[in-house]
């Protein structure tokens, strides 16, 4: 099985030199974080629009429905579904597996900065630099959202479930590595977070354990594909590149894809989280809530992708595409997201969620601006009912027995 993964992440490394084709539509160390990062303040940020708790620090977005989330779960619940005392079948192996990639540390000492990151900073001004200060405040958000997660279920897991809590804590140190790398990026541009600030104070989430999972599962894909495929474009378009933290997303977006692999091993660990209708259910539900997330909130920062030389829809539609495909090999069930039904349907929703944010920033008094947003609301609902019982693809892990995979490998 080793040796198996070690193939796997080969492949994985070889196919991340790719070139990017638009789409077409058819436990043992102690994890920190640094949470806070002061520059001194300059004229380059003034008439942004971003305010500062103190000088060098930036006060969070306002937390909304596409913003990115803290969440926290059913620590006992988790311990139950790992721990070998209750579970003495649970399989380990692949487990094990991915244990030993994350021992292996690969990135270790990839995030290292150097002198061109503050000299690239200065030079972005305008409303590339509020756009860019916008999507590092949101990737250093989820990132470190992670990390708090992760490291948590170390720490609830480490007596019950020593080998699984290790996982957990060295995912926690990946994510802390990313969400400090691109603090230190906000510093760059003299607008860091106060990470410590958010954990005491950000609105934490509460999902079922393995609800976290699937979620998270999906989370750790697709931003593989989101750093993979923006790689591979200013790789082949190196005038776009304005920042150097684009230089890092190939061996960064391996993380994510060794922690996606790890997820997957905790779903297969318990077949009864892919093979039974329940399973096909949430399946599609969060396949959907992740990839409506992503398409409504790049739409709405289309200024960012083109910027980097890229046309924000056929990103978005690229890696859905992708997340899908992989995803394919995992949950029993997934939208059929190469139905031409399914991006004119998304498309639908961002004119409509587009509505609704002309009319929120409005002067309109927020009672008039409460009942205009009804029938758009209502629309937008009516979508997403739409999205959850469209066509939708069978297929699964060839480990699982019932899906649609392992059928078809069955003689």
């Amino acid at each position: 099985m080793a040796l198996h993964m070690k193939q796997q992440r080969l492949a994985a490394r070889a196919n991340a030199r790719q070139a990017f084709r638009p789409a077409v539509v058819k436990a043992g160390r102690r994890c920190t974080v640094k949470v806070q990062a002061t520059a001194a303040p300059n004229d380059l940020n003034a008439g942004l629009g971003f305010e500062q708790m103190r000088d060098g620090i930036k006060v969070a977005a306002k937390e909304s429905i596409l913003t990115p989330r803290f969440y926290t779960t059913d620590f006992d619940e988790t311990e139950q579904i790992f721990s070998k005392q209750i579970n003495p079948n649970l399989d380990m192996e692949e487990l094990n597996a991915c244990l030993q990639e994350f021992r292996n540390d690969y990135n270790k000492v990839h995030f290292v900065r150097n002198n061109s990151f503050k000299a690239a900073a200065d030079k972005v001004t305008g409303e590339t630099r509020r756009i860019f200060i916008e999507f590092l405040e949101r990737s250093c958000t989820a990132e470190f959202s992670g990390f708090l997660l992760y490291k948590e279920l170390a720490r609830r897991l480490k007596t019950s479930a020593p080998e699984v809590a290790e996982m957990f804590l060295l995912m926690s140190r990946d994510e802390a590595r990313h969400a400090g790398f691109l603090n230190k990026a906000l510093a760059d541009f003299n607008l860091a977070l106060d990470l410590g600030f958010l954990t005491k104070n950000r609105t934490y989430t509460y999902f079922k354990p393995k609800f976290i999972i699937y979620a998270t599962f999906l989370s750790e894909k697709i931003g593989y594909w989101r750093y993979i495929t923006i790689y591979r474009h200013l790789q082949r378009n190196p005038d776009n590149q304005f920042y150097p933290l684009f230089e890092y997303f190939e061996n960064w977006c391996q993380d994510e894809n060794r922690h996606g692999d790890f997820l997957a091993a905790c779903l297969k660990a318990k077949p009864e989280l892919l093979n039974n209708w329940e399973a096909k259910l949430w399946s599609k539900f969060f396949c959907l809530s992740v990839y409506v997330t992503m398409y409504l909130n790049d739409h709405t920062r289309t200024k960012f992708y083109e910027s980097l030389g890229l046309v924000t829809r056929q990103f978005n539609q690229h890696v859905i595409i992708e997340t899908n495909r992989a995803t394919e090999r995992l949950f029993p069930v997934v939208p059929d997201v190469e139905d031409p039904w399914f991006f004119e349907t998304m498309n639908k929703m961002v004119d409509v969620n587009s509505a609704i944010m002309r009319i929120e920033d409005s002067n309109a008094p927020e009672f008039l601006k409460t009942l205009q947003k009804l029938p758009y609301q209502e629309r937008m609902a009516s979508y997403l009912v739409q999205l959850m019982f469209m066509k939708e693809k069978e297929c699964g892990s060839v480990d699982i027995a019932g899906s649609a995979a392992s059928a078809m490998t069955s003689f």
